[in-house]
């Protein structure tokens, strides 16, 4: 008989976690498990890649409603008698807006959001939150299933997510699924008593797909001007994914005299103070936020140099596809760098600052040997982690 799993995910939208998610369903067993996923938005750029075998849940009239804008929602609620809930959309909107630290907001929100879901109707044999926060206290709060599991795909001390909201869901969870060696020391440092529910699972990535996909001959390269350094940063424009730090290395690099182009495929909250900065420091023509990108690999393999300047990662699926694809690449030394990066074999790993990331870039353009010898040293190397989807099996 199958099983029955659920997968809970905020949404689609361009991002790590929500790659890994899709490269995960596509490589499920479809005659072995039934499928649902359950979306707090059903939108982003990862909506058409899901498998024909996943049924997209819909969530609750309520929700729709919650949300919506706060003097619709909160009116619609008093008009129908649902008065806790217009009190807990009005909690919502005032809690999200005292608290400073956004890295809490969801864990301090969610109180109220969750009243606006209803439990889901189907038992589940498992129940998934594949990413932390709501995810995970959805499954726990809204979900009946025999056995739930937590996701976590960032380094959880480093995240400055609060242990004391996560402690009493992560007990309810069975397992606690994280994507590197040195996220499960920062979970187990974080929840002592709770080590023996931590597993690794690495993302799955496809060197068959991507290689294909780079090699799409729709893609246009003429943004890349060959009389240039070409560099390329895939990341959510946030803070944790160090952008800030790229352009002011740009700005080191240009001064220098080095002819560099340095382009950015992502989006996120900090897009319109990024933009400042590039204004600021007169790097309208050297460094170019490009968007979100369905298909990004023509780009990463078109490029002389990829950069990863992230102050914290889990485990970057962005440096796993860059590998695949051969490329000389920079990172900056996040506790989890040293999982996916051998400094000086198959990449640099740099101390976290413009000067830093600026020289490693210079060391690649000025050293052709290193440059040659970090790239064959990838090219002899296999990268598939499709047998990852076993491990999976066999928590189910």
């Amino acid at each position: 008989m199958k099983k029955n799993l659920l997968f809970v995910m905020p949404s689609l939208s361009a991002g790590g976690g929500e790659k890994s998610l899709i490269n995960l369903l596509s490589q499920i067993d479809y005659t072995s498990y039934n499928v649902d996923l359950f979306l707090f938005n059903k939108n982003g750029i990862f909506m058409k890649s899901i498998p024909k075998g996943v049924n997209v849940l819909d969530f609750s009239n309520d929700y729709k409603v919650f949300r919506r804008k706060l003097f619709y929602s909160t009116m619609f609620f008093l008009k129908n008698g649902k008065f806790s809930l217009a009190y807990s959309r009005l909690m919502f909107t005032i809690r999200n807006r005292m608290l400073k630290d956004v890295k809490n907001s969801e864990q301090y929100t969610w109180k109220y959001m969750r009243e606006s879901f209803d439990t889901l109707e189907k038992e589940y044999d498992v129940a998934i939150g594949y990413l932390e926060k709501s995810p995970i206290y959805f499954v726990v709060d809204k979900v009946k299933a025999k056995k739930r599991i937590g996701w976590i795909h960032t380094n959880y001390f480093n995240s400055g997510m609060d242990y004391r909201f996560d402690y009493p869901y992560f007990r309810k969870l069975n397992n606690i699924i994280t994507v590197s060696e040195e996220c499960v020391k920062s979970l187990g440092n974080s929840f002592v008593d709770l080590k023996q529910k931590l597993k690794v699972i690495y993302n799955i990535v496809s060197p068959k797909v991507i290689q294909n996909l780079s090699n799409d001959k729709t893609f246009k390269d003429s943004i890349f001007d060959k009389s240039y350094i070409n560099i390329i940063t895939t990341a959510r424009l946030s803070h944790e994914k160090g952008i800030d730090l790229a352009i002011n290395s740009c700005k080191l690099l240009v001064n220098r005299g080095h002819k560099v182009r340095w382009y950015v495929l992502g989006n996120g909250k900090e897009k319109s103070a990024l933009e400042r900065l590039i204004e600021k420091n007169n790097l309208t023509d050297n460094f170019k936020l490009l968007g979100v990108r369905e298909n990004p690999y023509p780009y990463i393999k078109k490029a002389d140099i990829y950069v990863q300047p992230s102050r914290y990662e889990g485990k970057s699926i962005a440096i796993d596809e860059a590998k695949i694809l051969n490329k000389p690449i920079i990172v900056t030394n996040f506790s989890t760098a040293k999982d996916q990066i051998e400094n000086k074999i198959d990449g640099l790993i740099v101390d976290m600052e413009p000067r830093d990331i600026a020289n490693g870039v210079e060391k690649l353009i000025k050293d052709i040997g290193l440059k040659h010898k970090l790239v064959n040293n990838l090219s002899k190397k296999k990268f598939g982690t499709e047998e990852e989807i076993y491990k999976l099996y066999e928590i189910l």
